[in-house]
């Protein structure tokens, strides 16, 4: 399964339910204002056993590089590999 985060803030309840449910065979997309997840909450993608990305065109736009941990689980992809992640993970949940 592919959870795609859009927005910068979600319930944390809910957010950390989302994030547990995720399992090595499911991936986590950070776009938009989602990537600011990984900056405020880097512990719970640490903790997430799926692989997680973030788009980087909107990492750039948001200013964030700097600011994500040099040993960070969330791996910065491009537009390209967004659609490579989209043809090998389905369904897909967009929040």
């Amino acid at each position: 399964m592919l959870y795609c985060f859009s927005q910068s803030s979600y319930d944390n309840d809910e957010l950390v339910t989302f994030l547990s449910s995720v399992t090595e065979n499911d991936a986590v997309v950070l776009w938009q204002d989602g990537v600011l997840l990984a900056i405020k909450y880097p512990q719970y993608f640490e903790s997430c056993e799926g692989k997680c990305f973030a788009i980087e065109p909107d990492v750039i736009a948001r200013d964030l590089t700097a600011l994500l941990p040099e040993e960070s689980k969330v791996r910065l992809i491009s537009l390209m590999d967004l659609v490579d992640i989209t043809e090998q993970y389905f369904p897909q949940v967009t929040l």
